[in-house]
């Protein structure tokens, strides 16, 4: 019996080691202090759109104020005497990485990296650095300062955020001959590099801490955790087997793991979310079964698999993980995923994934804490292969967001929110614009549409200090399609808009939006002209800056919008096919070199559209009055502008409130109706470990909304009991439980039934009976069994496969 016994326990452990697996790391971020243009890369060229409608409306009527001669002759000297042309002479490289680093000091570091065109033949890269200190109008070669090294490619330069001097720079070194890697650190802004041998090799981009320049964190090629105290001088293993991590507040870091310390592409739901506070030198599980995590700003989330073979779930903490509430959203299933679009202090954005391969979702609005939530806009559309939407926040006023949704007819339309997600409607068509269908409206190419609709250059564009201006490609009809899209401005939110420019271009903002600047795109034609604004779009200049053309790469600006200079970037082709890097930087200082004063600028009121009502500007329970430069205004904002605001709160009315959980909003109605399917008067929902009662009149204020007075509804929430279980708790799935009680029973009744052999043989066989002890049971049935079990089989059941596609929480 007790090799029976053995098997069978063994049977059964190999049954709760079974579900394992890894996470894949989670595509970086954009780096907006960051940008990379490549020599013949045509993008898009060979993708076709999913979905679009047919051109069934004609908008080519709206007559556009560019002015038909250039600059005048006193403009283009000033204009030549500031364009400083560069060229990288004797630089072959293929590829070429622009970083930012510091706020206003002029200075940009840029990579030029050469590469093997055929991934077949892996014979590594080399690289060039080059440091500028006049916003890009020279450069110098330093090169030797990181003694000629090859700098690998897929990590490129690591500029540290905000206005950090710091920069890291990651040596390309074979994995198989060497130990360790190689990073060179600069302090100063890249004047001199410190090289560092690293105890591992980089798997992942190096993670600034956001407040304290000194400590860092990464991932080696083996997943184990890495972190420094002293800027990369000295490294710290704290944890192996890790799947994703994240900074915290302070000293805090997040990371999910498995618990058996594997990785496997099948572990997810089984991972632990931990969290250190020590760098290491102490750990705190804070939740089990995790799939996937992110941490934003005030919320912590999760996505768990609370039952095995069951959808996921969401869960939020606002503590950092000490406490966890269950985010009231619909479940997902292993095809399905959530994405957390935005959030802030007060409230979150979330897209649920719809059942099947459909592109398209639900999106949901949360309360402060993150658990209740409220459907916002139904047929979203959602690239459930790259992760990406036409999403688009609107910084710099309070609650506007710009989207696209999926239509039953298959068509892309476009709709804005000015109230943080309470309701959604069309934008409005420039004034003039005829169709040749009953509906037309505006309709906005975001990040999404750039993947499918390959004339798209560049998504929308809007900085916090430009306020109000949007700069979109765009198209006016039913529905987006797939033409050369316009450059369409707003200078108010999104609530009006003006036809810009005539076909696809490049665009950056300046000087706070006291300076727009674009260049047409084309991939098949050379540029030498630049077009600039000072009226927000509503007239442009034409500057011919070159005297020959080159292949344009892209416009680069200081991310911010505070500076006066843009970089035109490309590269010219010799009668041998070999190709330099170049670029014109324009300094727009000598042209406009009046400081803006009071008079310069005049009182905006936001969200304004109807002057007659008392509440005409209340959105959000408030309104705003800004001082905004005139159009007819030539001046300078400068870089010490700051945006000056004065606000008012306005009375309560429904339009403040979202319709609470379990209730919605019927069409052109600011009314909340219960859902049909909400039978019982109270709601009933776990938050932070707490079983809460919710009584409501079907209304929940605006997370952010600041009004006061006015419509208040009955809403409370009541403590009821403890949740009889959170995800926190350390707690198998249902599956694994089921499997625990299956083989103790087993083992019960094996010992039972070794003890009825034993007792028929020696003691109703009158033998001596000796008393041996298990550590599952001490007493011996005295009794004699005449019946048993002939057969006891334990059939282990195959390891569990979540197919899923990333879960997109970052």
């Amino acid at each position: 019996m007790a090799p029976t016994v053995l098997v069978l326990t063994v049977l059964c452990l190999q049954i709760f080691v079974t579900f394992q697996s890894l996470v894949r790391e989670p595509s970086p971020a954009l780096d907006q202090r960051t940008r990379t243009f490549t020599k013949r890369q045509v993008r898009g060229a060979s993708v076709k759109p999913a979905r679009y409608s047919r051109d069934v409306s004609s908008h080519r009527d709206v007559p556009l104020c560019i002015t038909s001669v250039t600059v005048t002759s006193e403009e283009y000297a000033k204009l030549q005497s500031n364009t400083h042309y560069f060229a990288f002479t004797t630089d072959d490289g293929t590829s070429i990485t622009l970083a930012w680093i510091g706020d206003g000091t002029g200075i940009i570091l840029a990579l030029t990296m050469y590469s093997i065109p055929f991934s077949i033949w892996n014979f590594g890269s080399s690289s060039r650095l080059y440091r500028s200190e006049d916003y890009g109008k020279t450069f110098i070669e330093i090169s030797s300062t990181i003694r000629n090294s090859f700098i690998r490619k897929d990590l490129g330069i690591m500029a540290g955020p905000g206005n950090s001097k710091r920069v890291i720079l990651a040596a390309d070194i074979s994995e198989g001959t060497e130990k360790g890697g190689k990073i060179y650190t600069s302090v100063d802004a890249a004047e001199d590099f410190t090289a560092i041998d690293l105890p591992f090799h980089l798997g992942m981009k190096i993670i600034f801490h956001p407040t304290n320049e000194n400590y860092l964190l990464t991932k080696s090629i083996d997943s184990s955790l890495w972190v420094s105290q002293d800027f990369g001088m000295n490294w710290k293993r704290i944890h192996e087997s890790v799947y994703t991590v994240s900074w915290g507040p302070g000293n805090v870091i997040f990371f999910a793991t498995h618990p058996n310390g594997t990785v496997d592409i099948n572990g997810r739901g089984e991972l632990h979310l931990k969290r250190t506070e020590d760098f290491g030198k102490t750990f705190h599980i804070v939740l089990y079964n995790v799939y996937n995590f992110g941490h934003s700003e005030h919320f912590l989330f999760a996505s768990v698999v609370t039952d095995r073979g069951h959808p996921r779930k969401v869960f939020v903490s606002t503590d950092e993980g000490d406490t966890w509430g269950e985010a009231q959203l619909p479940p997902v299933t292993h095809d399905q995923f959530y994405s957390v679009l935005a959030s802030d202090e007060e409230m979150i954005f979330m897209h649920v994934d719809e059942p099947g391969d459909n592109g398209f979702g639900t999106m949901y609005t949360s309360g402060d804490t993150g658990v209740l939530y409220s459907k916002s806009l139904e047929n979203h559309w959602f690239d459930d292969k790259r992760g990406v939407s036409d999403f688009t926040n609107i910084t710099s006023l309070r609650g506007v967001y710009i989207t696209n949704i999926l239509t039953k007819d298959g068509s892309i339309q476009s709709v804005i929110t000015y109230d943080a997600g309470g309701t959604w409607s069309s934008l409005n068509p420039p004034s003039g614009s005829s169709c040749n269908t009953d509906e037309c409206n505006l309709h906005i190419y975001g990040e999404y549409s750039m993947l499918q609709f390959p004339n798209v250059p560049m998504p929308p564009l809007t900085d916090v200090n430009a306020v109000g201006i949007i700069i979109a490609h765009g198209y006016v009809g039913n529905a987006i399609a797939n033409v050369n899209p316009d450059v369409y401005v707003s200078d108010d939110g999104g609530y009006t808009w003006i036809k810009s420019l005539e076909g696809p271009h490049h665009y950056a903002i300046l000087d706070s939006g006291g300076l727009i600047v674009a260049v047409e795109a084309s991939s098949d034609k050379t540029v030498h002209t630049l077009k600039f604004s000072t009226d927000e779009g509503q007239c442009w200049t034409v500057y011919p800056f070159a005297n020959t053309s080159f292949m344009f790469s892209g416009l680069a600006s200081e991310p911010g919008t505070k500076s006066m200079n843009v970089s035109i970037w490309g590269y010219t082709v010799a009668e041998d096919s070999s190709t330099t890097w170049v670029t014109y930087t324009v300094d727009f200082k000598e042209l406009l070199t009046k400081e803006c004063d009071d008079s310069d600028y005049v009182t905006w009121l936001a969200h304004s559209t109807n002057t007659e009502r008392d509440t005409d500007g209340c959105i959000l329970g408030y309104k705003e009055n800004f001082q905004r430069l005139k159009k007819s205004s030539v001046c300078i904002n400068g870089r010490d502008y700051v945006i000056d605001k004065v606000g008012q709160a306005c009375k309560c009315t429904k339009s403040d409130y979202l319709c609470d959980f379990g209730y919605y909003r019927q069409e052109n109605s600011t009314d909340c109706v219960r859902e049909p399917d909400l039978k019982a008067d109270d709601i009933e929902f776990c938050l932070q470990g707490n079983e809460e009662t919710l009584k409501t009149d079907g209304y929940r204020k605006i997370p952010g909304d600041k009004c006061e007075e006015g419509f208040v509804p009955s809403r409370k929430e009541y403590f009821k009991a403890l949740c009889k279980s959170t995800a926190s708790d350390k707690s198998y799935d249902s599956a694994t439980t089921a499997m625990i009680i299956i083989c103790t029973l087993l083992m019960t009744v094996i010992m039972i039934l070794g003890f009825v052999m034993i007792l028929r043989k020696y003691i109703c066989g009158n033998r001596t009976f000796v008393y041996r002890y298990s550590a599952l049971q001490q007493n011996a049935d005295d009794r004699c069994i005449t019946d048993g079990l002939d057969n006891v089989s334990a059939e282990p059941r195959g390891p569990y496969h979540d197919d899923s596609d990333e879960d997109l929480i970052e």
